[in-house]
């Protein structure tokens, strides 16, 4: 195996698994800040008891995916030392701001929250909570900034076979991040709703703190219903945006080989790759013209006139990304929202009467799967979409790898990580679970501190 594909392949495997714990916390953190603001606007102990409750198990997620993001950082100036050479002057700046600023905020602040119930006024402790969700959503912006200079790079000037920043506004506006930054944003809030909705319909059907969990239900249920519907208006326009931006990945995404005006959307296809071409398809007219245009009869450029052009501005070479992989992934990243969009509408009906609904209940507990579903398909279709690049048009991304780090050095620590990372995830989901099962009641009177000191320990 090539040192490109182990490097690809130990990257894939760590932010990956890194990528199962953020979105939550984006979600869950702004959810228990809005929990603890009920408490203290209406004095409510229930609202509390909520909040320590749903506090803790954000808890044990923040501290697994903190320390699963750290490894990243070293495979930047390791395996990845070429890219870090090339563009380390642009993706350094916001990196630097998110580590400096935002997690600092946040972690500081999160230790207040956690020690001080109870010693502090409730409005100040309240705060810290919202300072904390504030800047876990601020380190994920500058996160995504980075990112989207490799999507779509601007702001920069090419010297002595580098990337550097001449313009950090441009960089930090890049028209990229305006979509990136929000459809990320609010598939985080969806993964914190459906994991509050699937834990309260687990109580619901235990008849376990009834009233609590009806509660928590109908503040999960509204906040999922606008971030779901948020999620699907902004990935139209950030779709829309992709086009213009990065034509190839959307014709990929759509097994689209053939410019054609109007173009119709594939449901399904049976694709072949090495002739070009789907020898069966399902299409629903004009959609996909739609999808890339906002007009149902606008012309849509094919895989075979895309890779012509690429040739002719970069020179010879293959600038398709996995077709099929692509795919499948953006239709099952659309068929999660789907289902996820007709759940929370169901959920938003029966909210008055949800104790009684064992069926959508039931539902809802099995449902907590489809935000991690779309979230990593889409990421995966972002990512795996601008291939062959690292930084769209600037740097391949075979050219972005070590030419010092061994393979078989890669060989080891990919499944060091592996092995490791297995480990952290059974006892992450063994103390999620733990404590999502005892419920409010059984945890009441434990210090929030003791759990975050028993993740701690694991991580």
């Amino acid at each position: 195996m090539s040192a490109v594909f182990l490097a690809r392949l130990q990257f894939a495997v760590t932010s990956s698994y890194h990528f199962l714990f953020v979105p939550l916390t984006l979600g869950l953190s702004v959810l228990v800040a809005i929990m603890e603001t009920f408490y203290v606007r209406t004095g409510d102990e229930t609202y509390k008891k909520m909040t320590k409750f749903f506090g803790k198990l954000f808890l044990i997620n923040f501290a697994v995916g903190v320390v699963t993001g750290l490894v990243q950082e070293f495979q930047f100036g390791m395996n990845w030392s070429e890219y870090a050479r090339f563009m380390g002057d642009i993706f350094g700046a916001p990196l630097a701001i998110e580590a400096l600023l935002a997690f600092f905020i946040e972690s500081t602040f999160m230790g207040i929250w956690i020690f001080t119930w109870d010693k502090l006024p409730k409005k100040v402790h309240l705060l810290s909570i919202w300072l904390v969700a504030i800047a876990t959503n601020l380190s994920s912006l500058w996160i995504l900034i980075a990112n989207s200079f490799m999507q779509e790079p601007v702001g920069y000037i090419l010297r002595n076979g580098r990337a550097e920043m001449n313009d950090f506004l441009a960089v930090v506006t890049n028209p990229h991040v305006l979509y990136q930054f929000p459809h990320t944003v609010l598939g985080g809030f969806t993964t914190g709703a459906f994991i509050v909705l699937g834990v309260s319909a687990y109580h619901l059907l235990k008849k376990s703190s009834v009233e609590l969990f009806k509660k928590s239900f109908k503040i999960a249920i509204v906040f999922g219903l606008i971030s779901v519907f948020g999620v699907v208006t902004i990935g139209h326009f950030q779709g829309v945006h992709m086009v213009e931006a990065q034509p190839m990945k959307m014709a990929a995404a759509e097994a689209h080989w053939t410019t054609e005006q109007p173009a119709g959307f594939n449901v399904i296809a049976s694709i072949d790759e090495n002739n070009q071409k789907n020898n069966f398809e399902v299409k629903i007219p004009g959609l996909l013209s739609f999808l890339s245009t906002n007009s149902f009869n606008s012309e849509v450029k094919g895989i075979k006139e895309l890779q012509a052009a690429d040739v002719q501005k970069y020179g010879s070479g293959d600038y398709v990304p996995p077709v099929t992989p692509l795919f499948w992934s953006f239709r099952l990243m659309v068929l999660a929202g789907v289902l996820m969009l007709l759940l929370v509408l169901a959920g938003i009906f029966s909210s008055k009467n949800i104790a009684q609904k064992n069926g959508l209940l039931k539902l809802l507990l099995w449902a907590i799967p489809l935000p991690y579903i779309a979230n990593t398909t889409g990421w995966f279709v972002a990512e795996a979409g601008r291939q062959p690049w690292i930084v769209y048009g600037l740097q391949k991304t075979a050219s972005g790898v070590s030419t010092v780090v061994p393979a078989a050095a890669v060989v080891t620590t990919l499944i060091g990580f592996t092995v490791i990372y297995g480990v952290l995830a059974v006892v992450g989901v063994y103390l999620f679970v733990k404590y999502a099962k005892q419920g409010p009641d059984a945890i009441a009177n434990e210090p929030a501190e003791n759990v975050a000191k028993g993740a701690s320990l694991w991580t």
